[in-house]
């Protein structure tokens, strides 16, 4: 897969302990990459890392210690970064907010920093978010030229990230003087409302759902009419490895920013979504709350994925419908049985790729 480029590299993953980390870093480790993990210790238990059991190394370093974070760089000598530790949470944000900034901003500062100060990186992927840009509430789907933005702290402090992203690569990662004054390509990755196994971060929907569940308890919907766009952790990841590799190979236009949404374009609400997970598990109860107080949330979020198609060749693979199936299964198995389906779902992903011919399953 990824025309082998990752086996034998030695690649850096800021968050891997969290959820879409700990995907990533199993991923990668199936693809021979040898892994340096930078993050936090995971929070509560059960969590998705310790599950999956991955071997490699492991820093637990907070990416606002520039000097420690430095160290590790200097000394693991990574080929590739890709840096996912963030402060995930839009309701978090709302109460910690200069926590959120700090992480989000000045963290991703840090990372690109050592980076830069490192001379062995090649490739380095920032992820951010969709919410990212200025959100208009469009009818449209968000597309990589559109203003960075953020209402609330969390999609301001996304927004930011990209700035910084941005800025770093026009004065020290320039792509007109890759291979010239500088071997390093940046690029920024962009995903959807991203739902698999292995999520139990709070005041999430799905968690929170699954949670309830395993409690045989009501499980209270939020803003059951929102619109977001849906996708399976492994169609975001699929995304970043398709960029990193393009990255790695020298292809210096690859260095911008990407999204990687849903296969399937069409408008699915957070009620849908609840409903979709509990066909696959019945025992969900659900209900709906309506806080007088809430902080505001966007209603309507899409993004427009045209451009890696074009470009990378990156298509999605799963429905909505797919990944909702799939990611209510794996809580399922989990509660009912302590079965981890990691592995199958990769391994179903794939197969799943190969049959639709795309490019990176070579």
């Amino acid at each position: 897969m990824f025309g082998d480029i990752y086996r034998g590299r030695r690649v850096l993953i800021t968050g891997h302990t969290g959820f879409k980390g700990s995907w990533l870093a199993f991923w990668l480790n199936g693809l021979g990459a040898e892994l340096c993990g930078v993050a936090l210790p995971p929070e509560g238990t059960p969590n998705h890392w310790e599950l999956l059991k991955c071997g490699m190394r492991s820093e637990f370093c907070d990416i606002r210690d520039l000097g420690r974070l430095t160290r590790i760089f200097d000394d693991f000598r990574p080929e590739a970064v890709f840096h996912l530790a963030a402060q995930p949470l839009v309701r978090r944000s709302y109460r910690d907010p200069a926590e959120t900034f700090a992480v989000n901003v000045a963290g991703t500062a840090n990372v690109l920093e050592a980076v830069r100060r490192c001379g062995s990186v090649r490739a380095a992927v920032v992820v951010t978010s969709d919410k990212c840009y200025e959100n208009r509430e469009l009818a449209r789907g968000y597309r990589e030229d559109d203003p960075m933005g953020g209402y609330d702290p969390y999609s301001a402090s996304k927004g930011c990230a990209e700035l910084v992203v941005a800025s770093f690569r026009r004065s020290f990662f320039a792509p007109a003087d890759h291979g010239v004054k500088h071997h390093t390509l940046v690029a920024s990755g962009r995903a959807g409302n991203v739902l698999g196994g292995g999520d139990w971060a709070e005041d999430r929907l799905v968690p929170d759902i699954m949670r309830a569940a395993a409690k045989g308890e009501t499980a209270l919907i939020r803003n059951p009419a929102s619109v977001r766009p849906w996708q399976h952790v492994l169609e975001s990841l699929s995304g970043y490895l398709t960029l990193g590799g393009k990255l790695l190979a020298g292809g210096a236009r690859f260095a911008d920013g990407w999204n990687f949404g849903p296969a399937d374009g069409t408008p699915v609400t957070v009620g849908e979504a609840a409903e979709a997970l509990r066909r696959e598990w019945p025992e969900i109860k659900l209900g709906s709350t309506a806080p007088t107080e809430a902080p505001h949330e966007a209603k309507t979020l899409a993004l427009d994925c045209s451009k890696a198609a074009c470009e990378l060749d990156w298509h999605g693979v799963w429905s909505p419908a797919e990944c909702f199936r799939r990611t209510a299964r794996w809580y399922r198995d989990f509660y009912r049985n302590g079965k981890v389906d990691t592995a199958e779902d990769l391994e179903d992903y794939v197969a799943a790729a190969r049959k639709a011919g795309l490019s990176w399953t070579i």
